[in-house]
């Protein structure tokens, strides 16, 4: 098992070259679909900042939030055409201290900014829960680009204490925000939290812009483990201008899914649930069963293994059918 060093590796020793290609296809979506998810939230970030702002390049005029997808886009071009992402490593960490800056930037327009955590409608609203779960599984589905953060480590036996760190750092960070959240608006809480902050406060303006530092920094190690399957596939090892062709091509694409479908929310809540639940539950345990048929015979473990594809599968219905209902709604 050794030699299986990409999700995709597994798909092929489960099930062979079709089994490399659903795995591979499922991954490279949910990427593709997180990259998109950026653009929109950086376009509704920086819209928020610059409120009835229009621009004009030559004799086109682009309004704001539109601007404000494009305009990102452009700056993180350049780093996407970089094949070593071990040159990111640093703003990568810069973008872990943001994260936390802007949990603290919230956390103080609770306690000290005038907003308070006095909101507690309610502690259970089943009607939401797919949806909930779908976001859940979004935030926590970033894990697909760990291979190729695998192989760009100088020292990759430090990889196990890489990957507990992420998830322990991640599961505090988003709980506290969740917590903290909800406290402060309740039920009027809005895709972002971002959006129901007072932007008379100078901290608030700190911490969108925090927001946008920290997307910028992420957006190249999304794209990268694609645009570099795609090179392997087609393009010459050497041919540096191609790649960067290739690369751009891929961002382009971005930038326009991101101008057609530009819902954050229930965006994310359907990524979570048909692409996200894919890809982190129900293929791993299906290719597990397949590949350890010795779990079959231990049956704590293989109702484990049960109970979360049936979790997977429940969660990947119900959470597709809302997004896809709510995103309908409002095209």
């Amino acid at each position: 098992m050794q030699h299986l060093v990409q999700k995709e590796d597994i798909g092929h020793a489960a099930f062979g070259p079709k089994g490399r290609t659903l795995i591979a296809a499922a991954i490279y979506l949910e990427l593709f679909a997180v990259a998109v998810e950026f653009l929109i939230l950086e376009g509704d970030t920086l819209n928020m900042l610059f409120p009835n702002t229009n621009l004009t390049i030559g004799h086109l005029k682009v309004k704001g939030k539109v601007g404000f997808i494009i305009i990102p886009a452009l700056i993180v071009l350049p780093s996407t055409w970089l094949r070593n992402l071990g040159l990111l490593a640093y703003l990568s960490i810069e973008g872990i201290v943001t994260s936390i800056i802007l949990l603290g930037c919230v956390l103080w327009v609770g306690a000290i900014g005038g907003v308070g955590f006095h909101e507690r409608d309610k502690l259970l609203d089943l009607g939401g829960l797919p949806v909930t779960a779908s976001i859940f599984m979004f935030c926590y589905g970033g894990h697909a680009v760990f291979p190729t953060l695998c192989t760009s480590m100088k020292n990759r036996t430090q990889f196990p204490k890489v990957l507990a760190t992420c998830f322990i750092t991640s599961t505090v960070i988003y709980g506290s925000m969740a917590t903290i959240g909800y406290l402060m608006f309740g039920e009027f809480l809005k895709d972002q939290i971002t959006l129901n902050l007072p932007l008379r406060n100078v901290n608030i303006k700190i911490a969108i812009s925090i927001i946008i530092i920290n997307l910028l920094t992420k957006f190249a190690l999304i794209l990268s483990p694609i645009s570099s399957t795609i090179e392997a596939k087609f393009i010459p090892p050497n041919n540096r201008l191609l790649s960067i062709f290739v690369r751009t091509l891929l961002m382009i694409s971005t930038v326009v899914v991101a101008l057609a479908f530009s819902y954050f929310g229930y965006l994310m809540a359907f990524i979570g649930a048909i692409l996200s639940v894919t890809v982190a539950l129900l293929l791993p345990c299906v290719c597990y069963l397949k590949i350890n048929e010795v779990a079959w015979a231990f049956e704590f473990e293989f109702m484990a293994v049960i109970g979360i594809l049936v979790s997977g599968i429940l969660i990947g219905i119900a959470g597709t059918y809302i997004s896809i209902k709510h995103i309908i709604a409002h095209l």
